[in-house]
């Protein structure tokens, strides 16, 4: 689609101006009205203007007609003591919301597609791949990675958004360090662990196993050891015990000869001296026998009494005399081995606990790649399916590539090729190109622009500096 006509009356520095649907180079010194036709022309597609004054000073009302070769028509009116007027019709027929419907039917750069030259590399980028037609939304976003990740910025391209995604200074990549980090710290704990931890060690085994059996089994046999010990001791020392026992017997009696002979002795010498106590004495006396049978049958009774103490205590120790004595080192080392074991129990159940967090860690390594990869890959996947519109484009890690190169490398010839390119992305759009100040360009660059865009069917309106005092037009 390209102008028939345009015609602009009393906007900015502009009184009268028409053209018909051709190329036009206008030059002149500056204020003789070249930006003002540029300018105008911005203000019919956008409504828009940077310039505080719209209307020509001194009059009233500003107006721009546009007709294309589809039957569109754009009127605008300006008016200083009223409302303005607009009018955009399609074959005759007024257009519904027609400022949205201007707005599809260019872009940007169309109306300063030098500038594209001057933006840093970034805005460059960026606007390249804005142009790649691809239909995604948060609900997208959402199915390819379970959520949308709230680092990235989505008002800009997908493919941007993807390597944002995937980026190492993305979250799902720095978090996916850390998990890695943290697998890494938590296996060398389990293996520490596991040094320390016999080959084939079983916690349930260990955890149920009881020592009191054993040790019970071992205090049963050691209180029998000292049974039999004992028996053999008993046995072998009877014969002297019961010397011993007829010694304190013999002691005894010789003790009780002496205390009655001493005793009758000194009655003897009672008697010489005591010559009334005589019957009484000689009574006594003939008593003392009597007594002393007593006193040695008690002792007869007594000796009797601890031999048969003695060989009945042999006698509960005689069913050991034929046993052997057990030897109980094997169980004192299983109970010794079985506590080792269970030793162990709760640092084999912090190396389960750390293998199993190590397990869900890896998961979520594992996911945190699927992730990062997934947003690698789609980049492939869209590039195949989608709306190249310039040759030679393709994306790699996120950077718009042309022939392989990025923008910046670009010589200044093929950054206008890709300037133009870049312009006319819209289908069924207005091919118009307005460049304002074309003498920035080197006089080639200048030459080769004009010649891009007479071969790509483009109407372009431009404006070039010049000392001319008034403004001349120049057709292509």
């Amino acid at each position: 689609m390209i102008t028939t006509k345009i015609q602009i009356r009393n906007l900015f520095g502009i009184k009268e101006y028409t053209q018909d649907g051709g190329s036009v180079e206008l030059s002149g010194k500056n204020g003789v009205g070249k930006t003002s036709v540029i300018d105008a022309i911005r203000f019919a597609l956008t409504n828009k203007s940077e310039r505080e004054y719209i209307v020509r000073k001194g009059e009233t009302e500003g107006e721009i007609l546009i007709e294309t070769d589809t039957g569109l028509r754009i009127n605008r009116k300006v008016r200083t003591d009223r409302v303005g007027y607009k009018s955009i019709k399609q074959n005759g027929v007024e257009v519904g919301s027609p400022e949205a419907f201007l707005r599809d039917i260019f872009t940007p750069l169309q109306l300063n597609p030098v500038e594209f030259m001057s933006m840093d590399k970034k805005k460059q980028n960026a606007i390249i791949l804005d142009m790649i037609e691809y239909s995604w939304d948060m609900n997208t976003i959402k199915e390819w990675f379970g959520e949308i990740p709230s680092w990235v910025s989505y008002d800009q391209n997908i493919l941007q958004v993807l390597n944002d995604i995937q980026s190492e200074k993305g979250e799902y990549f720095m978090h996916r360090q850390d998990v890695n980090r943290d697998i890494r710290t938590k296996r060398a704990f389990i293996e520490e662990i596991a040094a320390g931890i016999p080959e084939g060690y079983s916690a349930e085994k260990w955890e149920t196993a009881s020592t009191s059996a054993i040790y019970h089994q071992i205090e049963q046999i050691r209180s029998d050891n000292q049974k039999i010990e004992k028996a053999h001791l008993l046995k072998d020392a009877r014969d002297s015990k019961v010397r011993s026992f007829e010694a304190d017997r013999e002691i005894s009696k010789s003790a009780l000869d002496t205390e009655f002979d001493n005793r009758s002795h000194q009655i003897d010498k009672d008697i010489l001296k005591l010559e009334e106590q005589i019957k009484t004495l000689k009574t006594e006396q003939e008593s003392l026998d009597g007594k002393k049978k007593d006193k040695l049958e008690i002792i007869e009774q007594t000796y009797k009494a601890n031999v048969a103490k003695y060989d009945a205590e042999v006698a509960d120790y005689a069913q050991y005399l034929d046993m052997e004595k057990k030897d109980v080192s094997e169980l004192v080392h299983e109970a010794l081995y079985m506590e080792d074991m269970k030793g162990h129990i709760n640092e084999y159940k912090r190396m389960v606990d750390l293998q199993k967090e190590v397990e869900g860690l890896a998961e979520e390594s594992s996911e945190l790649t699927r992730k990062i990869e997934k947003a690698r890959t789609l980049p492939g996947e869209i590039l195949q399916n989608c709306t190249i519109p310039i040759d030679g484009l393709t994306v790699e890690n996120g950077i718009p590539l042309i022939n392989g190169l990025p923008v910046s490398n670009l010589s200044e010839g093929e950054k206008l090729d890709l300037c133009i390119n870049v312009s006319i992305q819209k289908p069924n759009g207005l091919d118009i190109i307005l460049i304002d100040g074309a003498e920035k360009l080197a006089s080639g660059l200048r030459e080769k622009l004009y010649q891009k865009c007479k071969e790509k069917g483009l109407q372009m309106i431009a404006t070039r500096t010049t000392d001319s005092d008034t403004m001349e037009i120049i057709e292509f």
